[in-house]
């Protein structure tokens, strides 16, 4: 049976730990979906480990659209999340509006991410006033790599962190129903966690999140020169 969100979030209010990995086809998507994973994400992760490109930002839409399709028939437990890629919802509202409407429609997504701070606040408001799930990804965001010119850790700083936890509030006030944070040093992702009353699902930020995601061919080491620190493989 299809795991909701509702369910996810009253697992969490309980203790639990969430899981989530990502998957890009409809047989790595079975494979997971049978070992009991919550929640699959098909990221824009994918430019780089299925397309081989250096970045995510060439990724188009209709690519994740096409990747979440698969990633939804190999699917019969896990929540499918479809991330919204780079240029897909920044340039408007209803731009993003109608990409996210996209996604769960044309690629039968259950929920929707962003990456953003303060200024997509309001559009992730209007989402869920539509009844778009959606997940915040705040902290590290890749898509802006082009300005930052490095994977660095985020909230190392007390002015970095005060910035991250009024992002974590917004978005959780605006109405999404999960917090991503990567690259956000652990303190500050515990301190995240503990402010807000939804999940908080970490990738390189430490212990303290509600849950942990990966890129499915890190943990299974597919790729030897990568060997960061929070990576088990």
């Amino acid at each position: 049976m299809k795991k909701t969100i509702p369910q996810l979030i009253k697992r969490y209010r309980s203790g639990e730990k969430l899981t989530m990995l990502t998957a890009y086809d409809a047989t790595f998507a079975r494979i997971l979906d049978e070992s009991q994973i919550d929640m699959i994400l098909v990221g824009d992760s994918l430019g780089m480990v299925i397309q081989g490109n250096e970045t995510t930002i060439p990724v188009t839409l209709d690519e994740i659209i096409y990747h979440t399709r698969c990633v939804s028939r190999g699917t019969k437990s896990a929540l499918v999340i479809a991330d919204l890629p780079f240029m897909s919802y920044q340039a408007s509202r209803t731009q993003a509006m109608l990409a996210a409407g996209r996604a769960l429609k044309d690629g039968n997504a259950d929920a929707v991410k962003i990456e953003g701070g303060m200024e997509m606040v309001e559009t992730v408001r209007l989402m869920t006033a539509a009844g778009i799930p959606v997940i915040a990804h705040i902290g590290l965001k890749p898509q802006t790599i082009r300005m930052t010119g490095n994977y660095r850790i985020h909230g190392k700083s007390n002015e970095e962190a005060e910035s991250l936890l009024a992002e974590a509030s917004a978005f959780e006030n605006a109405g999404a129903f999960m917090l991503l944070l990567e690259g956000v040093a652990a303190e500050t992702a515990a301190a995240v966690t503990s402010r807000v009353s939804i999940p908080t699902i970490g990738i390189s930020s430490g212990p303290h999140c509600s849950g942990q995601v990966l890129v499915i061919y890190d943990l299974l080491g597919f790729d030897p020169s990568f060997h960061p620190k929070y990576l088990k493989v």
